[in-house]
């Protein structure tokens, strides 16, 4: 594949999608970043790309958007755990989303599609969780069954209409570039630093930088073999506490305090006083009973060995993934504030 060849990054104001134009950029790839409101040029100030409106829910914008493409790079989704009607806001839109573009993609002549899946769509019943596991059996989250269903019709519909399609599955992603709103797993490390994790849940995290990751896209569409999925992600998770006790060896002077391990009724009855006030604010709670049920414990330790070796993916360590966004949340105050 030649260097001067157009690249789609779709979701391209989100964190992976820009972080993935800005690398592509660098390379001297030129790019085309799709957006749903043509007006949110911030994180794109100082880029030299092509700006267009474009929303997977609408085939013919993609069509459109994906003219003269080579490599389009499927990042855009609904990526939230939590809705008011979570089938209509996130099922539907990703399945939905996926079949469009894809589609959209044979009928504008594009080649090549790295499709953004998730640790979402793995299975977790043998440690370390592998490509070769299989689909994660775990259904009670709108998200999960999205990108597990969404992967699977992704690979359906290339095979279908003759598109290579390589599918990246990454984990929490955080650091820098990062705008508000911030990302369901960077917003972890936001309410650890103002304090607001009262108590340990047990959940754990694979923290993985996203810089790490617009690489690995970038690798998958060099190397990547079609119809395979690729883990990008680090070898081991570690919990909030975990996050929490690291971040207070980063920054003492925070004094950040270390949640207090409570009984599993304890924490499920939290998590009901969370949902019902996020009923009337209308604003995602920062703890659900389905969260503890479906998280609390569960140890997202993977086998990455595909994506080192057959793409040459080489992340940096959580813990030095976590130091380095601390920093930059730290730097860039406005992103603490509460919204």
């Amino acid at each position: 594949m030649t260097k001067n060849n157009l690249s789609l990054v779709s979701g391209a104001n989100g964190h992976l999608g820009n972080n993935l134009v800005r690398f592509l950029l660098k390379q001297g790839i030129p790019v085309r970043a799709t957006v749903r409101n043509i007006h949110n040029t911030k994180p794109f100030e100082g880029l030299n790309c092509e700006l267009v409106q474009a929303d997977i829910t609408d085939k013919a914008s993609f069509v459109k958007a994906l003219q003269g493409v080579e490599t389009f790079y499927a990042v855009g989704a609904s990526f939230k755990l939590w809705a008011k009607d979570p089938k209509k806001e996130i099922y539907d839109v990703n399945i939905q989303g996926t079949q469009n573009t894809i589609e959209a993609a044979a009928e504008a002549g594009v080649k090549r599609i790295v499709y953004v899946s998730s640790i979402a769509a793995l299975d977790y019943t043998q440690l370390p969780t592998k490509e070769s596991n299989g689909y994660n059996p775990d259904r009670r989250d709108m998200y999960y069954n999205s990108k597990n269903d969404g992967e699977k019709l992704a690979f359906e519909w290339a095979a279908k209409l003759g598109i290579e399609l390589v599918s990246i599955m990454p984990s929490a992603m955080i650091g820098s570039e990062a705008f508000l709103p911030l990302n369901v797993s960077y917003g972890i490390l936001k309410l650890i630093l103002n304090k607001k994790i009262p108590v340990d849940t047990k959940i754990t995290l694979n923290w993985i930088d996203v810089k790490d990751v617009a690489e690995g896209c970038y690798l998958a569409a060099q190397k990547g073999r079609p119809g395979e999925r690729y883990i990008l992600a680090n070898e081991k998770c570690m919990s909030i506490t975990d996050t929490t006790i690291l971040a207070n060896t980063f920054y003492p002077d925070l004094k950040l305090k270390v949640p207090n391990s409570v009984p599993r009724s304890i924490l499920f009855a939290i998590a009901a006083m969370m949902e019902f006030s996020a009923k009337l604010s209308r604003k995602a709670p920062v703890l659900t009973r389905k969260d503890i049920s479906m998280f609390s414990g569960l140890q997202q330790d993977f086998d990455i060995s595909k994506a080192r070796n057959e793409l040459g993916f080489n992340p940096k360590s959580p813990e030095k993934a976590v130091q380095e966004a601390l920093d930059y949340l730290i730097q860039h105050p406005e992103l603490l504030k509460e919204t």
